[in-house]
């Protein structure tokens, strides 16, 4: 059958090609006619590629010549007569012996009823009713407001459009009573002009030439010809039609009725068939054989229009006239119907649901309003029928632009529905198009909106860019981290843990642990619990180094909170980890190479080198260790000089002992440092000494100030101008000068004696000052038995008021303490750059740490 319908169209093509017309369109396969003067093909426009119908009048077949007037007649026709259920007409192409109508695309009634026979016959009789209901209304327009008679209802002058829609057509003989050269009423003798039709029965007209047409017409014209209609009403033959048409589609395969034939009896009850109970009255009254007392269109429509008609109440008819005035309509009456639209759009046939329904709520959709939060859902629901060529521009496009509608009911209904056209959506339409009004939501008073917005990008985040993903969206949700609400912390921090894996490398080391250890200090139980779970999800994305040092010790704490649900987890969360820890440690060696350069220690243990089992038994054996090993450290004899022991030590005496801070040549100290301080006499109960618990204390609660910052570092994540990552702000890198020598009055101590009193760290990057004291603009010297010139500081290293002076540590005196201490930390003047601040802080802890070490060799050395 295919291979015929080609054969036809390339001949139809040839034909045309000979005749030398342009046409606008490029024909297709044939549909099949019964009993018409035209060939109907399936077409498609040159210009835009849109599908249409063409119908081919050929003039060069003898049988067809005499129908020309007719077709002529339906082209004028089509041409003027503008309705929406009337045939739509687009472009027309003529010639001496082709004439083409092209209209929109629609296929003929009766091959459209043998698809609808596997319907329930709910949905068959709601679709009849609502074709007969458009039909009705086209028929009326035709009577009342062009004044003239159709002349051709019947199935093949009906055409249903891709949206299930009935559109009138089948004009050939459509005429007004009033035209003298109206087709239907003048005789063919007249109209073709010849001697020879002189012949012919002056009463046979134009419109008996059409085929089919004798068998609906009415008894009056049956009786006296069609130029009988001119005095009747122009709506009686229509009338009489559509009664015969409503017996053919609800009884397809029942013979006409009786009356139809004289002496026209009505129809009995028993011819009623599947015609409905409520129309059958009607359908009687539109076959009464008398013109005058015969039903018209329309006081058929009027009746099936009423309160209680059949037509009001079909399903199709009542949304078709709701969305006919859908503009019109009030806030109350829009909601009400969409709502009804929503409760039954599954019944909708598909073709209607995505040709008519969809269509109509685009156009509503683009004037946005209340209603366009209860429109998005229909429109993704009848959408799904769509295909996936037409899906982006009719259905993506519109929802695209209403991201940047300010109405929140509107940017509510696109998050929820969001998992329905995502996968419809490109990343550079949601990098560049959605994301920008997108991120607005972050910062939306009301709760409900930020929620929505965090909880959407679990399905974004996979169509961002690596610029978005890595730096825009981290810094909104470093924010949303501290929003009020512990939902959308909660959220956050899920969020987080699904995007750990397809964050950058860089990025993910330095911004989960920070984001999850803030959600373990939550006020809100779930929120903690979350940030446990998200550390389990992430295991994947720590070094091992990284599990030892920067997730247990953020997840330990968690192990004694108040909440049972959050302490089960945490206990759950560090098995994993504990386990692949010792799946790793498996794999390393049992001890490292030696350093050549560090000198050996051995220590040696009272107890046997086992593992101990409870915790009893490991702190026995860690005390004795620990006091084995310090007396093998005060026992070496790799000293280059030893300290005098044979003068004797006076518990009352204030005399001072020498010790010399000296550093090597570096940026952070340019010359010898030397502090005055008073022996710390063992066994002396002198309120003079300043304790070494205070500088203990001191140091403790300057760390601990420091430690207690913003886990996440400053709001901005990460410097959007900057082209290489600067996720600085999460590491905490302490700044320390080189290590420093003690050396004590009258010997030396080397280099391996030192690491007993000092301990080595890695010089940060970020610069130190040059300068020990930048509160004194010259050298002084602090009063005491050793005076040390001080450094004068730079003037552009001047600290930040308040955060106290280091250098300040005297020599313990009588009536010292610790408020004392700290009464003389006077504030500095001037603000320190964050690089600054760090550096200063790491030295002053530095300094401390040595100064304590001192104080407690001082000790060691006075006990001896």
């Amino acid at each position: 059958m295919d291979y015929l319908r080609t054969l036809g169209s390339a001949a139809v093509s040839t034909l045309v090609a000979k005749s030398g017309l342009n046409l606008p369109f490029s024909l297709g396969s044939k549909v099949n006619t019964v009993d018409t003067i035209y060939t109907l093909y399936e077409a498609t426009k040159r210009d835009d590629g849109s599908p249409v119908s063409v119908f081919e009048f050929d003039f060069t077949d003898a049988s067809k010549r005499s129908t020309k007037p007719l077709a002529l007649n339906a082209l004028r026709k089509l041409r003027t007569t503008r309705h929406p259920d009337v045939l739509k007409f687009m472009d027309a192409v003529e010639s001496d012996a082709l004439l083409y109508i092209m209209t929109e695309r629609v296929r003929p009634l009766p091959s459209v009823l043998p698809s609808w026979a596997s319907k329930t016959e709910q949905e068959r009789e709601d679709w009849l009713l609502w074709g007969l209901n458009r039909i009705s209304i086209a028929l009326t327009f035709i009577n009342d407001s062009c004044t003239s008679t159709h002349g051709n209802i019947n199935a093949g002058a009906v055409f249903i459009s891709p949206s299930g829609e009935w559109k009138l057509g089948g004009f050939e003989v459509f005429s007004n009573p009033k035209d003298d050269a109206a087709v239907l009423y003048v005789g063919i003798a007249a109209s073709l002009g010849r001697k020879v039709c002189l012949l012919i029965a002056l009463s046979q007209t134009m419109g008996g030439l059409l085929p089919g047409i004798n068998s609906i017409s009415p008894p009056e014209v049956k009786k006296g010809g069609w130029p009988a209609l001119k005095s009747h009403d122009v709506a009686a033959a229509d009338s009489y039609a559509l009664g015969l048409l409503l017996h053919s589609i609800f009884n397809p395969n029942h013979p006409r009725p009786a009356t139809a034939e004289p002496p026209h009896p009505p129809p009995p009850a028993s011819s009623r068939g599947s015609i409905p109970l409520a129309i059958f009255p009607l359908f009687k009254r539109l076959l009464n054989p008398n013109p005058g007392g015969r039903a018209t269109a329309k006081h058929f429509l009027e009746v099936g229009m009423a309160e209680s008609g059949f037509f009001a109440g079909n399903r199709l008819v009542k949304v078709c006239t709701s969305l006919d005035n859908f503009a019109l309509s009030s806030d109350a009456e829009k909601a009400t119907f969409l709502r009804t639209l929503s409760d039954s759009a599954a019944s909708f046939p598909s073709e209607f649901a995505t040709k008519r329904l969809l269509p109509s709520l685009l156009s509503a959709l683009e004037y946005g309003g209340a209603s366009a939060a209860s429109i998005v859902p229909l429109v993704l629901r009848f959408g799904v029928d769509v295909t996936p060529e037409e899906y982006t521009n009719v259905i993506i496009g519109p929802l695209i632009k209403l991201y940047s509608s300010p109405d929140r009911g509107t940017r509510m209904a696109l998050l929820d529905h969001l998992p329905s056209y995502i996968d419809k959506l490109d990343k550079k339409t949601v990098s560049d198009k959605i994301f920008p009004p997108l991120q607005t939501g972050f910062s939306d008073t009301v709760a409900i909106i930020r929620e929505a917005t965090v909880k959407s990008m679990s399905l974004f985040a996979p169509k961002l860019s690596d610029r978005l993903l890595n730096n825009d969206l981290l810094r909104l949700l470093a924010k949303m981290q501290m929003d009020p609400e512990p939902s959308i912390r909660t959220n956050t921090c899920i969020l987080l843990g699904r995007l750990g894996p397809t964050l950058g490398f860089n990025t993910k080391r330095k911004v989960l642990v920070p984001a999850f250890a803030r959600a373990l200090k939550d006020s809100f139980v779930h929120a903690r619990v979350a940030g446990i779970m998200a550390f389990m999800a992430t295991i994947d994305c720590f070094e091992i180094e990284e599990l030892a040092t920067k997730v247990i010790p953020n997840i330990s704490f968690s192990l004694v909170d108040k909440e049972k649900l959050v302490r089960d987890q945490a206990f759950k969360a560090l098995d994993i980890f504990v386990k692949k820890l010792e799946t790793h440690a498996a794999t390393m060696p049992e001890t490292a190479a030696n350093d050549p350069s560090m000198p050996e220690v051995t220590v040696n243990t009272s107890s046997p080198a086992t593992l101990v089992n409870s915790a009893a038994g490991a702190a026995g054996t860690l005390a004795g260790w620990a006091i084995s090993s310090l007396g093998k450290k005060l026992a070496a004899s790799d000293m280059q000089t030893t300290i005098a022991a044979t003068q004797p030590i006076n518990p009352s005496a204030q005399t001072p002992v020498n010790v010399s801070f000296s550093a090597p040549p570096t940026p952070a100290l340019e010359r010898p440092m030397t502090i005055k301080v008073k022996a710390m006499q063992l066994g002396s109960k002198s309120s003079s000494a300043l304790p070494t618990h205070t500088l203990a204390d001191e140091l403790a609660e300057e760390i601990s100030a420091a430690e207690t910052a913003n886990a996440w570092g400053s709001d901005d994540l990460i410097d959007v101008n900057a082209d290489a990552d600067d996720w600085s702000a999460f590491e905490t890198a302490p700044v320390s000068p080189p290590p420093i020598s003690v050396v004590a009055s009258g010997s030396t101590m080397s280099s391996s004696s030192l690491s007993s009193l000092s301990t080595s760290r890695p010089a940060s990057k970020s610069p130190v000052p040059k300068t020990l004291n930048p509160m004194h603009p010259k050298p002084r010297t602090v009063p005491g038995a050793f005076d040390t010139p001080i450094s004068t500081p730079s003037s552009s290293h001047t600290p930040e008021p308040g955060w106290g002076d280091d250098n300040e540590w005297d020599a313990p005196s009588k009536g010292s303490s610790p408020s004392a201490k700290k009464a003389s930390l006077a504030p500095a003047p001037q603000s320190l750059n964050k690089e600054e601040k760090a550096a200063e802080m790491a030295r002053r802890k530095e300094e401390r740490r040595l100064r304590i070490a001192l104080l407690k060799e001082q000790k060691k050395g006075a006990g001896k």
